[in-house]
């Protein structure tokens, strides 16, 4: 596995093992709240909404901790956060898109610049590697739903793009317009999805040696670990000997 995949996956595995329980409720949380904010609160109605609310159930995040958020929109005593990209360099040449929510857009930049800097990376004008990437839609079901033949035929009739199928699941990918009604369709067949949500996916990989990857993956590790970064990704392909090694630490 390679590429994007491989690398939400080890973000996955490494979030579920280091990363604090109430730090990672808080980003979801914030989420929920400034999609509410934003659209409708009633996540059927609110695509965006929606998505952030299967992200936060797919980290087990307790019912009462999603409807608070929700209200909190709705009480107009909200913080008013602004979402920023970031568009940098890490070691090995490797390109990287941070998402943040921030109310403090100074604080953030600082901060993630600092970050890049001592990893030995370097932070980029807007625009100056997200061309190297497409937007899109991902849409992700657990194994069981069905067999890669059926899940394949479903996401055609939805007017999905692309389908992977693994032991890991089945990940379907959209363009950013079709998210939405792609996912709908494909939810009347398997019931709900475990992820909905829009991506950076990277049109090309870059392979790095074992050096690299080790100080491309702390450099995620704490543009991560920062309490306004939502999302990190990267273009970056790793080693079978350092994926190796990473599982083992799991």
């Amino acid at each position: 596995m390679a590429g994007h995949s491989q690398f939400k996956n080890i973000m996955h595995r490494k979030g579920k093992a280091d990363a604090a329980r109430s730090k990672l409720f808080s980003k979801l949380a914030r989420e929920i709240t400034v999609s509410a904010k934003l659209g409708m609160p009633d996540p059927a109605m609110n695509p965006r909404l929606r998505a952030a609310v299967l992200a936060a159930r797919a980290e087990n995040m307790p019912k009462d901790n999603i409807e608070r958020a929700i209200k909190k929109a709705q009480g107009g005593d909200s913080e008013n956060y602004e979402e920023i990209r970031y568009e940098g360099y890490a070691p090995g040449g490797v390109a990287v898109i941070v998402e943040a929510l921030t109310d403090n857009r100074n604080r953030t930049a600082s901060d993630v610049r600092s970050i890049f800097t001592k990893a030995g990376g370097s932070l980029a004008e807007t625009g100056a590697v997200s061309f190297m990437f497409d937007r899109v839609g991902v849409i992700e079901f657990d194994a069981r739903v069905g067999d890669a033949d059926a899940v394949l035929e479903a996401a055609i009739e939805a007017g999905a793009d692309d389908v992977s199928s693994s032991d890991d699941g089945h990940e379907i990918i959209t363009s950013q317009e079709s998210l939405h009604e792609v996912a709908k369709a494909l939810e009347a067949s398997f019931g709900d999805a475990r992820k909905a949500a829009l991506t950076w996916r990277p049109q090309n990989t870059v392979a790095v040696d074992d050096e690299a990857g080790e100080k491309i993956l702390r450099l995620i590790d704490n543009l991560d670990g920062h309490d306004d970064v939502q999302n990190v990704y990267g273009n970056f392909e790793l080693s079978d000997a350092l994926m190796a090694k990473i599982s083992g630490e799991d």
